[in-house]
């Protein structure tokens, strides 16, 4: 009970510090880590030891697939070095630096746990950082190189998580059988996730009871992820293709009684999955605090702050010397400007704040926590990945605001030029679907508002204004016109304002898969249209009482 009421109480704590880094524009996993470095100071606090088997799925599995479904693989493949060369680069410099300093700072440590350590703290996770940068209102593409790397790097930096404690605990490793076994897991992981986004999405779309829906979703997740380890695949790579798949259908098959609920479930089970995860660490630390000597106790946080500094480091070289090795590749002058159609050069300012984007956490932590009870070296390694963490978090979260006002790097204004876009195209296509219904006073109404509308939004994009303000909800404004002055709803109305709305749907899903537009643009707009939706079915419900 006392272990109940202290998750409570932290989970308030959390909240409470959230609403805080909102407003000085930090990253709230900053303030949540140190409470959780804190929780391990306090007298009296309990114990408490979780379950390694269930570290990685519980922390992981949700936060993935929240990632994965909200990636843009049009803006992905417009970035792929970028995102690769992170993913990968940066992760395997990482990898390599921390696995040399621990082993030269712990000469008895083996090169597998080192390895594992280096692994551990290896992947950035770009929640802290996107939650900064989207209050400054940065270029896309830079939003995008670090979701992008978030989502991928996880999985190689977890795979080779995986071999090394594998080789801790075995005491060998092979090379040779590794490289064949990684090609099966990983076509063998992609195949199930294409089968089981199906399986799902068929599932789902005979789901008409929101609570059902929400449930199966998270219930899918894990599924998904323990159906992959049972069969010895990968479980990051299932739930990645898994998401970014269901992600492509799933706008036609959810309506939006079903949707915007499930997005706001899935943004409170995110947030509070990170902060059960600084608590659980601080419950650890306590432990080991409990454990270890003194002096003991001293050399932990001396090898955790080393290891923190050697893993900033390794980004930020790689980071820096990848965009000037990339920049003088593609120079397209003696000025060394990069070609505007560059898809692998970032200026140095752009580079400054992508190397400094550093920060760990949940995946990290789940990690760390994931390491079997009798690992080598556990408590120093786990020590090391909060410090990590904790550091990342502190120096690296809460200067970033500073460092990008500094830098004065601005948003381009691609997301708002494409969000128009689609407004004044899916508002054609409403208005069309609408035409083909004439007769009804209140049926002629609608296409008038939608005439309306679409004046307004042509005239957002000939005057191009950045700042320009959402326009009135188009459905909105059509809901309230379908019940007209004399209130007669008759079956031509509804049938005019139901192949507008659905005709607006089916235009923005082709703008997307035709690749006009991105999922930021299409998820704007969709959450546009589904807030339409549900007033407008509000109010013939009331109509028709």
């Amino acid at each position: 009970m006392k272990v109940f009421e202290v998750i409570i109480a932290l989970l308030l704590g959390g909240a409470a510090l959230a609403a805080i880094a909102r407003r000085f524009g930090a990253p709230y996993p900053a303030l949540v880590a140190l409470a959780g470095a804190a929780l391990a100071l306090v007298p009296g606090a309990p114990t408490l030891v979780l379950d390694p088997e269930l570290a990685l799925t519980l922390f992981v599995a949700p936060v993935l697939v929240d990632a994965a479904f909200d990636a843009s693989p049009r803006d992905l493949r417009s970035n792929w070095r970028s995102v690769a060369s992170l993913a990968l680069g940066a992760v395997a410099l990482t990898i390599v630096v921390v696995a040399i300093v621990t082993k030269l700072l712990v000469r008895d440590m083996p090169w597998s746990a080192a390895i594992a350590l280096g692994a551990i703290v290896a992947p950035p996770d770009a929640a802290a950082a996107t939650t900064v940068l989207k209050q400054l209102r940065p270029p896309q593409r830079l939003l995008v190189i670090l979701e992008g790397e978030s989502l991928f790097n996880d999985a190689s930096a977890l795979l080779v998580y995986r071999l090394a404690v594998a080789a801790t605990v075995a005491g060998a490793f092979s090379a040779t059988s590794v490289v064949p076994v990684l090609l099966v897991v990983t076509v063998g992981s992609v195949i199930l996730a294409l089968v089981l986004a199906r399986i799902t999405l068929a599932i789902i779309a005979r789901i008409h009871d929101v609570s059902t829906a929400v449930i199966f979703q998270f219930c899918g997740t894990f599924g998904a992820w323990i159906l992959a380890e049972r069969l010895h695949l990968s479980g990051i790579i299932t739930l990645v293709v898994y998401a970014m798949a269901a992600s492509r259908r799933a706008p036609e098959i959810l309506p939006a009684r079903i949707r915007i609920p499930a997005w706001a479930v899935w943004e409170v089970a995110v947030f509070v999955l990170n902060v059960l995860a600084f608590i659980l660490v601080g419950f650890q630390l306590k432990s080991i605090g409990a454990r270890v000597s003194g002096s003991t106790g001293r050399w932990y946080v001396v090898v955790a702050a080393i290891v923190c500094l050697a893993a900033i480091l390794a980004r930020i070289a790689w980071v820096i010397g990848a965009a000037a090795f990339s920049r003088w590749r593609c120079r397209a002058d003696v000025g060394g400007t990069p070609r505007r159609d560059d898809a692998v050069a970032l200026d140095r300012r752009s580079a400054a704040v992508v190397g400094w984007c550093g920060m760990r956490g949940t995946v990290t932590l789940a990690a760390a926590l994931a390491l079997p009870a009798d690992f080598p070296y556990r408590d120093l390694i786990l020590s090391a990945a909060f410090g990590v963490v904790l550091g990342t978090l502190v120096l690296q979260g809460l200067t970033l605001r500073p460092l990008l006002l500094r830098l004065k790097i601005e948003d381009d204004g691609s997301v708002e030029r494409e969000v128009r876009l689609a407004r004044v195209q899916t508002l054609q296509a409403a208005l069309a679907a609408a035409a083909a219904c004439p007769g009804a006073e209140t049926a002629a109404l609608v296409r008038h508002r939608y005439e309306l509308q679409l004046r307004r939004a042509e005239q957002d994009v000939a005057n191009a204004t950045d700042d320009a303000a959402p326009n009135e909800n188009v459905t909105r404004s059509v809901a309230t016109a379908s019940s007209g002055p004399d209130g007669d709803g008759s079956d031509c109305d509804v049938a005019a304002v139901r192949a507008a709305m659905e005709a607006q749907r089916q235009r923005l899903i082709a703008l997307r898969s035709a690749g006009t537009i991105g999922d930021a643009a299409f998820q704007r707009v969709q959450e546009e249209l589904d807030w339409g939706e549900l007033d407008w079915s509000q109010l013939l419900r009331d109509e028709s009482r």
